[in-house]
Formats: structure tokens, sequence, C-alpha cells
């Protein structure tokens, strides 16, 4: 990235035309943003509203703005595809003998 204009970031002078990089490795482990951002801690999606999609930026592992990754529907739908896979070549069972009929499937958003 290339800074347009004169901006001040952090008490820091960045003059115009300065290459700007930004550590999306940094942001992605910021403790203002993440409880123990070090560790892989998947769960902390479950109930998050952070979207993957480059709108919250703590969270921006395919970029974000007009440089967003170019590779990320294809990404997201070979993920689709390969758990239609899993589900379709397999015989899945309940596990301890539990009734599939028993579950709660509503989605309480």
């Amino acid at each position: 990235r290339q800074c347009s204009e004169k901006c001040k970031i952090n008490g820091y002078d960045i003059p115009p035309k300065s290459k700007v990089i930004v550590n999306a490795w940094s942001i992605a482990r910021d403790s203002r943003c993440w409880i123990e951002g070090e560790k892989f801690v998947p769960e902390r999606f479950i109930d998050s509203s952070v979207d993957y999609k480059g709108g919250d930026f703590q969270f921006i592992p395919f970029g974000a703005g007009r440089r967003i990754c170019p590779g990320m529907p294809f990404g997201i739908a070979s993920l689709e595809i390969s758990l239609t896979n899993l589900l379709y070549h397999f015989n899945w069972k309940m596990p301890n003998g539990d009734n599939a009929d028993e579950l709660d499937m509503t989605d309480d958003c």
C-alpha cells in the first residue's frame, strides 16, 4: 500500500507516497481484540460476529478492501465440496447409540 496523503499514526508522521505494510499476523494476535491471541483456539469464533471476509479488521485472513484475496470464493467452495464428499461417502452414526431424531437442530441465532 502507499500512503496517499500526509497522516499521523500512533504519533508517527507518515509522508505521502510512503509504502505502508499491514501486519495481518500481528493484528490477528492483538490482545486488545483477542483473549489469548497467541493460542490456537478456533472455538473463539463460534458465537463471534467477526466476519472473515474483510469487514472486521481484527481478523483478515483473506485481506480486505480492493486487494482482498481473489481466491477466497474458491477456498470456501473447496471446503464446502470437501465436506459434502465426506457426508456423501461415509455412513455416519450417532455416538453412544444416541437417536438422531432427538437432536435439537433449532437455530438460536
